[in-house]
C-alpha cells in the first residue's frame, strides 16, 4: 500500500501532506492582514470569490521568517471542515511513498507540540516529515480562524 504525498520545503526541511487533502496550489497572491489575528495567520485572500484565511507554516513551526521568491506558494488545504491557505516556501513535487517507507516519530521529538506529526517518510536521501492536517491547529486555533471577519 502507498500514501500519495504533496511535497512542500520550509526552510531545508520537506513536509508531507496527504494528496487527498490539498485542494489546489498556488502562487502567492494579495493577502490582506486582519487585526487581532493570531500570530501565525498571515491574514485572508481571495480565492475565486472565497474569503481564504492564510496560515504562514514558518511562523506556525516557531521558524524564522523568510523572503518571498517566486518559488513561495500557497497550498490550499482542508483541515476539519476548514478550507485554509498555507504559505510555504516551495512546493516540491507529489511523491507516492510506501508504508514501509514511513517511520512512527521518534519518542525524543514527540511533544505536545509535534502532535501534528505523523511519521518520517523516508525517500531516496531523504527525510519528509509527514503532517496530520487536523492537527497543525489546535481546535482553538481552528476556532479563532473561523472567527476571521471576510475581507
Amino acid at each position: 500500500m502507498e500514501n500519495q504525498i504533496v511535497v512542500f520545503k520550509l526552510g531545508r526541511e520537506f513536509y508531507g501532506v496527504e494528496i487527498a487533502a490539498v485542494e489546489g496550489i498556488i502562487k502567492m497572491q494579495a493577502i490582506t492582514s486582519v487585526p487581532k489575528s493570531p500570530e501565525f495567520v498571515e491574514g485572508v485572500t481571495n480565492l475565486r470569490g472565497t474569503v481564504l484565511p492564510v496560515v504562514d507554516m514558518r511562523k506556525r513551526f516557531g521558524l524564522p521568517a523568510a523572503e518571498e521568491t517566486k518559488e513561495t506558494r500557497i497550498i490550499v488545504v482542508e483541515m476539519n471542515g476548514l478550507t485554509v491557505g498555507m504559505v510555504v516556501d516551495a512546493v516540491n513535487e507529489v511523491l507516492r511513498v510506501p508504508v514501509e517507507d514511513i517511520e512512527p516519530p521518534s519518542p525524543m521529538v514527540a511533544t505536545v507540540d509535534s502532535a501534528f506529526i505523523t511519521g518520517i517518510a523516508k525517500v531516496s536521501d531523504r527525510l519528509i516529515i509527514l503532517l496530520d492536517l487536523a492537527k497543525v491547529l489546535t481546535l482553538h486555533e481552528q476556532a479563532e480562524l473561523t472567527a476571521l471577519p471576510a475581507g
